[in-house]
């Protein structure tokens, strides 16, 4: 075992695309970090689970828990809109109010069984030119390459997320100060607050370690208490980190940067081999 460092931020997300909840202790499952993205909009005119890509107002609301969720128990959450107005998820204003902020007739539901297949399927793209299409989500321009879809679990090509899940590929997202640093290096006139990648975990790297830290443990298993968790995977960076959000302006250049010198990745997508609790400031080692 060796350390790498110590737990420093840990973020929650009750709503996909909604502002996280920063926590000072987790208990983490084989779902990640319980409650994560336990809820998720659906654009009914495009008959598809949206995240911000899409509906970048999402980045101006705040979701809380009503109680502490569990493994199994999804809670209802408190949403609060840009203007400071709050409602529940589960009154029945909540799909009217969402709507009208959104400008498009959007539902919101918790997490579904794996058998509804249908419910996660993805619709109709917008544009039916598939590379303008993800030229468009994952904000590249012309000249840069596009994401090697092949990396990532084939069902993400026709569900819009994992059977039974919200996550956008994996359960579990870390990221380290040590690349935030270096591409901060490559472009220090954007910010790059870990907010913007919203991470579950950000690693404060021990002295020593530099540059892109996590993408060179991928395959491997980190511990953190009795909690492992195995790095799947660099996690492919799109559109949402330029986005303006309380706080924190619209920023192209920051995807700019990480197409350019981190190979469109950063932060690592996990899976969690054994649950347990976590903590900030918990120590951090690598198997």
């Amino acid at each position: 075992m060796r350390v790498i460092g110590t737990v420093k931020e840990i973020w929650r997300y009750p709503v996909k695309s909604m502002a996280g909840e920063r926590m000072q202790r987790a208990n983490v499952g084989v779902l990640g970090i319980h409650g994560d993205r336990g809820w998720a909009i659906r654009d009914e005119k495009a008959g598809e689970i949206r995240n911000a890509r899409k509906l970048p107002r999402l980045l101006h609301c705040v979701a809380v828990y009503m109680r502490e969720p569990s493994e199994n128990d999804v809670p209802p959450v408190q949403i609060t809109m840009p203007d400071g107005t709050t409602f529940r998820s589960d009154s029945a204003e909540a799909n009217a109010r969402l709507s009208e902020l959104l400008g498009r007739p959007v539902s919101i539901w918790p997490i579904q069984p794996p058998t509804e297949r249908d419910f996660l399927r993805r619709g109709t793209p917008d544009n039916p030119d598939f590379t303008a299409e993800m030229r468009a989500v994952f904000g590249r321009l012309e000249d840069e390459p596009l994401p090697d879809f092949s990396t990532m679990p084939p069902q993400i090509l026709e569900f819009t997320s994992p059977l039974g899940t919200y996550f956008d590929v994996f359960p579990f997202h870390l990221i380290t100060t040590a690349s935030l640093s270096a591409l901060a290096s490559r472009n220090p006139a954007a910010d790059f607050n870990s907010r913007r990648f919203r991470p579950n975990v950000l690693v404060e790297t021990e002295r020593g370690i530099e540059g892109l830290a996590e993408a060179e443990w991928s395959g491997r298993t980190i511990q953190i208490g009795a909690t492992r968790i195995k790095l799947e995977m660099p996690a492919v960076r799109c559109l949402i980190p330029t986005l303006d959000q309380p706080g924190l302006p619209k920023d192209p250049s920051v995807l700019r940067t990480v197409v350019r010198d981190a190979a469109q990745n950063l932060g690592a997508y996990a899976t969690i081999a054994t649950g347990g609790a976590i903590a900030v400031g918990d120590e951090v080692a690598l198997e």
